[in-house]
């Protein structure tokens, strides 16, 4: 009996032995495979937008009639009200504007308008959605943008029939050019007043006046010879 019991003590370490073996071992385990490395690579952003597929006709000038409904959708805005019903303002620009998705306007037909209002001597900046027929971004800042067509023209008008402007222009001279001006100094009237400085001179480019506009009374403020300029 004593010495079955004591086959039986020596055949446990066995058994342990063997569990033992079954179970992995962890030098041999290793570091567990990446899922990753299971999963399809990404092609792209789900949903995102192809610009390559968008409408060139976006891109196209305005037409006469587009532009007439941007610039009367934008003077029916409330918020140019006054602007509206003074009627003192110049229409600078009107261009179109494409936006990129996701953007809401995107795909929309869009107009530029660009604006001094004289009255409140301000720059209106706006867009509008000619699909929908509203004013979707507006922007009202003191900044000046370029002169339009209109006003070099009037500039120019204004200048030639001033008679300080006549006494001193000599044979030959006529306008050269028209430019946005800024008074240098505060005393200027042009320092605080969108005015316009036409330049006088003769065809072989040689300056010999400027002639300084104020474009809000229409008035000549400064006669000055070109070398003083």
């Amino acid at each position: 009996m004593a010495s079955a019991k004591k086959a039986v003590k020596a055949a446990k370490p066995a058994k342990l032995k063997q569990k033992s073996a079954s179970l992995p071992s962890k030098k041999s385990s290793g570091k567990p495979a990446d899922k990753s490395a299971t999963k399809p690579a990404r092609t792209g952003r789900k949903g995102a937008p192809d610009v390559a597929n968008a409408d060139p006709t976006l891109f196209d000038p305005l037409t006469p009639g587009e532009a007439a409904d941007a610039l009367r959708t934008l003077t029916e805005d409330r918020r140019l009200s006054s602007m509206a019903k003074v009627g003192r303002y110049r229409v600078i620009c009107t261009e179109p504007l494409v936006v990129k998705p996701p953007h809401w306007m995107a795909g929309h037909r869009l107009a530029r308008v660009v604006a001094y209002d004289y009255a409140a001597d301000r720059c209106v900046d706006a867009c509008v959605d000619l699909d929908a027929g509203v004013v979707a971004h507006l922007e009202l800042t003191k900044s000046q943008p370029m002169l339009s067509r209109d006003e070099e023209a009037l500039a120019v008008s204004i200048a030639l029939v001033d008679d300080r402007v006549r006494e001193k222009l000599s044979l030959g001279d006529s306008p050269q050019m028209t430019m946005h001006y800024w008074g240098r100094t505060p005393t200027e009237i042009a320092y605080s007043r969108r005015s316009a400085a036409v330049v006088f001179g003769r065809n072989d480019g040689h300056a010999s006046l400027v002639a300084v506009v104020d474009l809000l009374d229409n008035q000549v403020t400064q006669v000055v010879p070109a070398e003083l300029w």
